[in-house]
């Protein structure tokens, strides 16, 4: 190891916004907890860091990257200019290890990022969030059960779905990704969950060190709230509440299901559902009380400790956190058997149930609701005190930086 403090330099789509800036922002918290220095590069909003940041590119390159992916498909190859800034800041700092969080969002050209790493040999480690880094295009293929990226993407069935593009060059992504992403010496690949994973070692990136690293969150931050003023505001008092929460609401993240739900229950229960678009809201059915987004963590929490259980139907999904931020403000959690979303919880803190099954759903809240909130209260805050406590799960970053620095 170097006799000065190592310096971790990270890239995200953002800082300590939404759940990959906030877990950039708390690896790197870490970081310097430990004496090292830590540097954030970021693509797109940002709140403020502890880390030495900054800015790739701008608005206008933002843009200009979006509109180059609807006509071409090619999404991460727009941001040249502000991607070759990047690389001679890289160089500036010289940092011992470079780790990537989210390198899709518009805001960076892999091909230049890449060609440079590839050069400088340092170590790199690459958080997956999601799936993009082996398909041709998407981000998740479970909502249209395309197993294509196994062997070869081509004939993209979601072409216009995120990064939606008017064109599909599914088969020419995936071959440049093959190639620049296969291309490092040093790579450590670390999904957020089990099934991402196994998912990963399916693709052609399955010769790489490979080590899941669950998800922390602010233990402190999200734990039980009083929320009397919640229950004035909203009527609720004596009735069962389910909550949602989720930005944006896509169909993958299944808001169909809330109102499905809503139509087979009666007046002692109360459905909230937080991170609408005005759009979604309009559209509800009166049942239903729907609440735009809201970056205040304190309000979150007294959401999530005012609900009786917190249902996420997502249809495919890494490891949301949403279901982690439950468990540690007491509330038992009720999701569909997808991806890495049934990892969080066992048959102490809430249910699994099948995929897309309404009727499965209304069956596990009435038996969370017979059985009542307080019998899985205790076992929830127990479970992400031990298993998702952000203090624990990002040290095991520091671990890993530490066996690539002496390595």
């Amino acid at each position: 190891m170097r006799n000065k403090n190592p310096v971790i330099f990270q890239i995200s789509s953002q800082l300590n916004v939404g759940s990959v800036g906030r877990i950039a922002e708390q690896i790197g918290e870490k970081i310097i907890e430990h004496g090292w220095e830590s540097y954030i590069a970021f693509g797109r909003k940002a709140l403020k860091s502890q880390s030495k940041n900054f800015k790739i590119g701008n608005k206008i390159d933002v843009y200009s990257h979006v509109i180059y992916t609807r006509l071409t498909d090619r999404h991460g190859l727009g941001s040249r200019q502000p991607t070759r800034h990047l690389v001679e800041k890289i160089k500036e700092i010289d940092p011992d290890i470079i780790h990537l969080q989210l390198v899709h969002g518009y805001y960076i050209n892999i091909e230049i990022l890449f060609e440079y790493l590839k050069l400088a040999k340092k170590p790199v480690v690459w958080t997956f969030h999601d799936c993009w880094s082996f398909t041709g295009h998407c981000i998740y293929f479970d909502f249209v059960n395309c197993q294509k990226w196994q062997t070869h993407c081509k004939d993209c069935p979601q072409s216009h779905e995120y990064p939606k593009s008017f064109t599909d060059r599914s088969y020419e992504n995936f071959e440049l990704k093959k190639r620049l992403f296969n291309s490092l010496d040093n790579l450590t690949i670390v999904p957020v969950s089990n099934w991402l994973g196994d998912e990963t070692k399916k693709s052609f990136l399955k010769d790489h060190k490979l080590q899941v690293i669950h998800n922390g969150i602010d233990l402190q931050k999200f734990s039980y709230q009083q929320h009397q003023s919640l229950i004035d505001l909203h009527r609720v008092k004596g009735k069962f509440v389910i909550l949602g929460v989720a930005n944006p609401w896509t169909d993958r993240k299944g808001l169909k299901f809330f109102v499905e739900v809503s139509e087979q229950l009666n007046e002692e229960f109360q459905i909230i559902v937080i991170g609408l678009s005005p759009a979604h809201i309009k559209q509800l059915p009166n049942t239903i009380i729907g609440i735009e987004k809201t970056q205040n963590v304190d309000i979150l929490a007294a959401y999530y400790s005012l609900a009786d259980i917190f249902m996420n139907p997502t249809l495919e999904d890494t490891f949301p956190t949403t279901n982690l931020e439950a468990l540690a403000c007491g509330t038992p959690v009720l999701t569909f058997n997808t991806g890495g979303s049934p990892e969080a919880i066992d048959e102490n803190t809430g249910m699994v149930v099948e995929k897309g099954n309404t009727s499965k759903l209304i069956a596990a809240i009435h038996t969370i609701k017979d059985a009542g909130k307080k019998k899985y209260s205790k076992a929830c805050r127990e479970r992400a005190e031990r298993l998702f406590d952000k203090k624990k799960s990002f040290s095991k970053y520091i671990e890993i930086y530490k066996k690539l620095l002496d390595g």
